[in-house]
């Protein structure tokens, strides 16, 4: 044994713990038993963690389960965990025991050993406070990881992800109102179409984004529901009667959001509804992000020999052999951030459809998955917005000579011609290189005035 190690005991016997750790035994274990990715649940999640042990510890103190010293020592340590100070003792790999076990003992034996020194005591010393004794009482890692995603989840939505939202609806919308006096070329099946406001397709991304931004609030409702106090199969053996409705309060109280008891305690211990809800919400945002990101490459492309329409600011060079080049990464990055999402819900879909009779025991890779979409989303979002539209603009000659030469402008002589011979419009101002105005008055298929009228460009973009 090194001189640097201790040995901690848990029901497998005894193992060897870094003397300076926090964790103990089982944690341990779960280091030994689980080198697969080097990758942690975030911070976020660890602060969840922190949230429950404080709650219970100040639930168990109330109703006289946990001697009072006892549970304020477990308070302030489940308090420093909250706070990030401990997160470097939070070490076991997404890829671990079913359910999360390692990780919730992680937390209890970090917060017990925490907790024993605050009594005086040492580091491992479980004769003080012990990590499932007391910091683990009236729980069971099956209903405190799934509430732990959940309070994680919840709380970056409205902290992180929500205000992001927000803020880019908003320089998208202030654009389309910037712009909306620019009438420019529409375009479907990536053809000319009928001219429209660049104000309304710029404004039709600020829609997008409302849309999934009100469909949040329905996400929030469903993570705001958390089982704690069910224990391991939703029955709440071995908790105080009033444990379940004092827990509950104390995590509201924490996080000042509304979180409380599930309609059936049994339905969330046995599934990840809420999970998979905000897992294929976050999907339905980025798809629309990426179409955003998608339409802002095709309108920038260019310089010479694209649309060229809209300009990025050069953020860094493009090309590693092409002098001068620069190329979209922002939006290109906005893209892929979007198909990792697409990934993780995929990943979140199999975790919850795995399911079986009282518990859904793949909860930390879906944890994982869940809470990174988040976040890269949150980043990426907030990114995009510094580095591309805020400082987004318009080669305003450039959208005024495409609508010019736009040969859809054809369809406004529809009531005055008939498709048909618009249509042959249409056909001869491509094959001659001319604007429909110009054959329609070249043929004399209709007056000077008439024209005028039938391709005024501000009649035929009203703005609501």
């Amino acid at each position: 044994m090194s001189e640097a190690d201790r040995i901690s005991k848990d029901s497998l016997g005894e193992v060897r713990v870094p003397y300076d750790a926090y964790w103990g035994p089982q944690t341990q274990r779960a280091i030994e038993n689980f080198p697969i990715s080097g990758l942690r649940l975030p911070r976020r999640f660890i602060r969840a963690q922190g949230i429950i042990k404080w709650a219970a510890a100040k639930a168990n103190g109330e109703v006289g389960a946990l001697e009072r010293r006892v549970a304020d020592a477990i308070m302030q340590a489940a308090d420093e965990v909250i706070d990030g100070k401990w997160d470097s003792q939070f070490v076991v790999d997404v890829y671990q025991a079913g359910a999360g076990t390692s990780q919730n003992m992680n937390a209890n034996e970090v917060i017990a050993s925490r907790a024993a020194e605050l009594l005086g005591g040492s580091r491992g010393d479980v004769t003080l406070v012990h990590p499932n004794d007391q910091v683990n009482m009236a729980q069971s890692t099956n209903d405190t990881i799934h509430v732990a995603i959940h309070i994680a989840a919840a709380e970056a939505l409205v902290h992180d992800l929500g205000p992001a939202l927000s803020s880019a609806q908003n320089v998208l919308a202030q654009k389309a109102e910037q712009w909306m006096p620019i009438v420019k070329s529409g375009r479907t099946h990536l053809q000319d179409a009928v001219p429209m406001r660049l104000g309304q397709e710029v404004g039709g991304w600020a829609g997008a984004i409302s849309y999934w931004r009100s469909q949040m609030g329905a996400v929030l409702e469903q993570l705001y529901g958390i089982g704690i106090g069910g224990n391991a199969v939703g029955t709440g053996i071995n908790a105080h009667p009033q444990y379940r409705a004092r827990v509950t309060e104390a995590v509201a109280e924490k996080t000042g959001l509304g979180f409380q008891q599930p309609e059936n305690m049994f339905t969330f211990i046995q599934n990840m509804d809420a999970v998979l809800a905000t897992s294929g919400w976050l999907r339905g945002l980025a798809t629309a992000w990426g179409k955003i990101a998608n339409d802002i490459r095709l309108l920038s492309s260019g310089p010479r020999t694209g649309l060229a329409e809209l300009i990025l600011v050069p953020v860094q060079p493009g090309s590693s052999i092409m002098p001068g080049k620069v190329n979209p990464v922002m939006a290109e990055m906005m893209n892929m951030i979007c198909f990792q999402v697409f990934g993780n819900d995929l990943a979140v879909q199999s975790a919850v459809s795995a399911g079986q009779l009282e518990l859904n025991v793949m909860m930390p890779v879906a944890a994982y998955n869940v809470l990174h979409s988040i976040h890269i989303l949150h980043t990426g979002v907030a990114t995009f917005e510094r580095k591309a539209l805020l400082q987004l603009d318009v080669d305003v000659d450039r959208v005024a000579g495409y609508v010019e030469m736009n040969t859809a402008l054809a369809t406004a002589l529809n009531p005055y011609l008939g498709y048909d011979q618009a249509a042959v419009v249409a056909k001869a101002a491509y094959a001659e290189g001319k604007t429909v105005r110009e054959v329609v008055l070249e043929r004399g298929l209709m007056s000077e005035a008439d024209l005028k009228v039938a391709l005024d460009l501000e009649r035929m973009t009203p703005v609501e």
